[in-house]
């Protein structure tokens, strides 16, 4: 019977050995409470349980695998009344395993004591049992403690074999760097409440790794509490007021030693730092980096000074070979410009001839000699106040007219709109003129007499205080009382006014004043130029002041002026010798004096607006 079923099993394994494929290994990672248990085990030096057995059967199936300690005569030198001073992994025998025990080998351990300590299994056993002084009481208070997630932390934050010291800054710890310290920082990462905690390292590792090492560990958050070592139970207060009082002192006893916790960690990565060899390294590369850096600045600033030299002399052979040629393009450019002029002035004269010839050709569209002489005063009108198109468009309507008497309307209606025109103007320029003289200006204020240096003072600020400029009139205002001889106050009304009237007056009266004013700005700003300029300046000759240019700066000239003095600031060598070239038929002493010639003005304009902000 038995041969006959081993010949069975035999036959039956070989059918499955044939059926079954080849084996494959498979890596398997525990996940979830799988994971946690493995941990456990690995920190505890065990192996891995087998797949597909869960934590708590492999607990129950290797009971080798929490090694719990049995100490008899330690648990009775133990007195009930100060258990908190107690060991409570020695009570529970994992002293070995301290913070590295799961909760279930707290558990197990627990149960073992129990079963072993138990009053009532020691009574069986014949032991005599005191009640109020008996150890057992120990071992409750243990699990009490290390059975509760708060307690527990808060217990192990101040386990007493916890080794805080922290070592010196000598020749030895910076000897032996890795040695000394890493076991430090090994025993320290345990209160880090972010996980991933990077040590020391080694002695290649590269400036990113080892900055971020001090960067987590200065900025190192623990979960190390103290509420452990409280003094006093806040339940032990009589009523609430004790109980605060209670709290509030040992929450500033946690506070502190909190404090101290941080101070020391803090100097530890503070001699870390001290004695680290990478960080010698890093500062020896960085020193050498910037001396590296600093000799290849120097070289080139060199370089680039010999570059500046060399285009600066090549600039200059290029700018005098070009000065003539610039002086000819402005020669034709103004030539150009008068062309443009004479043409201009040409049409004006050919319309304004054609004219006068259709209206001289007709005889002025009238037979009577008094109506004559009024239609040729008209025409004359027409000829003056007209625009170019404007006099074109009227000769086109004369030529096109089917009579006399049609193109005689037609010079009327012309006359009648340039006669409004001009009587509107007036009516505006009276308007302002009497609200001038209404506006606090002095009693007739809007009749005071205008002298030619008052009219040319106006002319000069109108322009130095363009459309636009803050409290326009009253700057322009302060500017020609602060400049004008005839000691007459002029109010901003009264400016205005007189600003208006001279820009409806007629043009060439406009053209003449304006040239005039600048004739007179010009020759002024000469002689200020020439007496501020004795400062800084000194002319010790009649032929030094003759040699020098008096004509009057164009536009280009000013353009150019206003270029070199951005282009060579004020400590640049031989500046003004670099600026008189770069302006054509200029020398250096009628550079420096326009310089001057153009503070002067801007200082003047500014007292001026300065002194019209200061009256507001």
């Amino acid at each position: 019977m038995t041969a006959d079923m081993d010949t069975e099993d035999s036959s039956v394994t070989v059918i499955i050995k044939r059926r079954l494929t080849p084996l494959i290994q498979v890596e398997v990672e525990p996940v979830g409470r799988w994971y946690h248990a493995y941990e456990a085990r690995r920190l505890r030096g065990h192996l891995v349980s087998s797949a597909g057995e869960s934590d708590d059967e492999s607990d129950e199936e290797d009971g080798t695998e929490v090694e719990v300690e049995d100490d008899i005569q330690y648990l009775r030198s133990l007195n009930p009344a100060d258990w908190k001073d107690q060991d409570h992994y020695a009570v529970l025998g994992v002293k070995k395993y301290r913070y590295k025990a799961s909760d279930d080998d707290i558990k197990k351990a627990y149960r073992m004591k129990v079963l072993r300590h138990h009053p009532d299994k020691r009574r069986a056993a014949g032991e005599e049992i005191r009640e109020d002084d008996d150890y057992f009481t120990c071992i409750t208070k243990a699990y009490e403690v290390l059975g509760d997630t708060g307690k527990r932390r808060a217990w192990d934050s101040v386990d007493p074999e916890f080794d805080n010291e922290v070592p010196p800054i000598n020749n030895h710890s910076k000897g032996n760097f890795f040695q000394v310290f890493g076991p430090v920082l090994e025993r320290n990462a345990r209160w880090s409440i972010r996980k991933h905690v990077p040590l020391l390292g080694k002695p290649d590792d590269s400036k990113q790794k080892v900055d971020r090492f001090y960067a987590f560990w200065y900025d190192f958050d623990s979960w190390r509490e103290f509420s452990y070592l409280d003094e006093e139970e806040k339940e032990k207060g009589q009523d609430r007021e004790e109980r605060r009082w209670i709290e509030k002192q040992n929450k500033a006893e946690r506070a502190r030693r909190r404090k101290e916790e941080m101070t020391r960690l803090r100097r530890l990565v503070d001699n870390i730092y001290a004695c680290d060899p990478r960080i010698v390294r890093f500062k020896e590369e960085e020193k050498e980096r910037k001396l590296a850096l600093k000799r290849a600045k120097a070289e080139a600033i060199r370089l680039k000074f010999e570059e500046e030299e060399r285009i600066r002399k090549e600039a200059e052979d290029i700018e005098r070979k070009k000065k003539e040629a610039e002086e000819a393009e402005l020669k034709a450019k103004q030539d150009q410009e008068k062309k443009e002029r004479d043409v201009l002035k040409k049409a004006y004269k050919k319309e304004r001839k054609a004219l006068r010839t259709l209206c001289k050709d007709h005889n002025y569209y009238t037979e009577s000699d008094s109506e004559r002489v009024d239609v040729m005063t008209e025409v004359e009108l027409l000829c003056e106040a007209l625009e170019l198109m404007a006099i074109e468009n009227l000769n086109t309507k004369l030529a096109d007219a089917e009579d006399d008497t049609a193109a005689r309307e037609v010079i009327l209606e012309q006359v009648n709109e340039v006669r409004n025109k001009i009587r509107k103007e007036r009516e505006e320029v009276a308007a302002a003129a009497g609200r001038g003289g209404g506006g606090g200006g002095g009693e007739g204020s809007s009749h005071k007499a205008w002298s030619t240096d008052d009219l040319q003072l106006l002319i000069k600020a109108v322009n130095l205080f363009p459309a636009g400029t803050s409290k326009r009139w009253e700057v322009v205002a302060e500017y020609i009382n602060q400049h004008s001889t005839s000691n007459v106050v002029r109010q901003a009304k009264e400016v205005l006014s007189k600003a208006k009237e001279l820009q409806h007056s007629d043009q060439h009266m406009r053209e003449a004043a304006n040239k005039s004013a600048y004739a007179t700005m010009e020759k002024s700003q000469q002689r200020s130029g020439i007496s501020d300029a004795t400062a800084s300046q000194r002319y010790d000759t009649p032929q030094e002041m003759l040699g020098m240019n008096t004509a009057a700066w164009g536009a280009e000239e000013q353009r150019l002026l206003e270029q070199a003095l951005k282009t060579y600031p004020s400590s640049t060598t031989d500046r003004w010798d670099r600026i008189a070239d770069c302006v054509p038929n200029r020398t250096k002493k009628d550079c420096m004096r326009r310089y001057k010639e153009l503070v002067e003005m801007v200082k003047a304009k500014k007292a001026a607006q300065a002194a019209a902000a200061g009256k507001k």
